[in-house]
């Protein structure tokens, strides 16, 4: 029994070693390229990760907090499309016509708002991103729990990528997130070093073009 214990506690133990060793790579390989609003490099496209939508249509605080900071980015010159990439996998779950809508109602031209309707997770949406939409240079907008993963592999599939923190408030289960983003790091690097193919892909729908190929609604 004492023998059993002692293999326990040696895998547990390498367990936490391999957790918080991905866990730093992701972490520290996202953060330096993590930049406040004014001091971020020119880009191709704003990529604005999804989240929640209520069902009425009005994004979550989250998202709404991504979508103004997108906005800035584009008024200020420093992107000239947007790029929203959610999830649309259900005709009664719709969160990019939610984020197109917000972006158009405050004045962005639906010809410069791209849609991902298949950003299922955020792998799914940095490899779409590079592969069906061309997009070489992004800034990629969310909160600060999320960012460092998300410019991670951003890098890692081919996107010249920066950051921008979009936080304004502190938000209900910010704990829960932050835990929950231990796991979803360590899942960032499996999916990386696999190759792992996102869900859908698709024909390729180049940035530089008009964002109304991807919409799939009337304004």
């Amino acid at each position: 029994m004492k023998r059993i214990l002692l293999w326990i506690a040696a895998i547990l133990m390498a367990a936490v070693v391999v957790v918080g060793g991905l866990n730093a790579v992701v972490y520290f390989g996202g953060r330096a390229g993590i930049r406040p609003i004014d001091q971020v490099r020119p880009a191709q496209a704003a990529l604005v990760l999804g989240a929640y939508v209520y069902p009425d249509g009005k994004p979550s605080m989250m998202v709404e907090d991504r979508l103004i900071a997108a906005h800035e980015l584009y008024k200020t010159g420093k992107v000239k499309k947007i790029l929203i990439s959610g999830d649309h996998g259900r005709v009664e779950y719709d969160e990019v016509n939610a984020m197109r809508r917000y972006l158009e109602e405050r004045g962005v031209p639906p010809e410069d708002i791209f849609m991902d309707h298949a950003g299922f997770d955020t792998y799914d949406s940095m490899y779409r991103a590079r592969a069906v939409f061309q997009v070489q240079s992004a800034i990629v907008v969310t909160q600060a729990f999320h960012l460092p993963r998300a410019v991670w592999l951003a890098r890692r599939l081919g996107l010249e990528a920066e950051g921008v923190v979009a936080d304004r408030w502190v938000y209900a289960g910010a704990r829960y997130y932050a835990a929950r983003e231990m796991l979803a790091r360590v899942k960032a690097f499996g999916e990386w070093v696999s190759h792992q193919k996102p869900t859908f892909l698709g024909p390729v729908i180049p940035i530089s073009g008009d964002g109304r190929a991807t919409h799939d609604q009337p304004r």
